[in-house]
């Protein structure tokens, strides 16, 4: 199992962009939350993250996100998730995530 997470400021430094590829689970999840709390503490803004490569999901890689997501809140800040393969959307839609993070196509 792996995981690639490439991590840019957004053109108008508004948000980070992040997009991970391979899957996120409890192998590789602790390295996308540690990229997550760097790109944070260097700069406390909205985050996106661009899901179109990731194949997979599991519950860890979600708590890392729902981790994120609250020390974003803090600040009024969110984590979008952006064009998730259909299988990953579904883990979404069944824990109810979908209603707590921005999901855009």
């Amino acid at each position: 199992m792996s995981i690639k997470i490439n991590s840019m400021l957004g053109t108008t430094n508004d948000f980070w962009y992040v997009s991970l590829e391979g899957e996120l689970d409890i192998s590789t999840a602790d390295e996308l939350k540690k990229e997550l709390h760097k790109l944070v503490d260097e700069k406390n803004i909205d985050i996106r993250l661009n899901l179109e490569d990731l194949d997979y999901i599991d519950s860890t890689g979600l708590g890392v996100m729902i981790g994120i997501l609250k020390r974003l809140k803090i600040e009024n800040k969110e984590v979008y998730i952006e064009k998730p393969k259909s299988n990953v959307r579904k883990i979404f839609s069944i824990t109810g995530l979908d209603k707590i993070f921005r999901m855009e196509e």
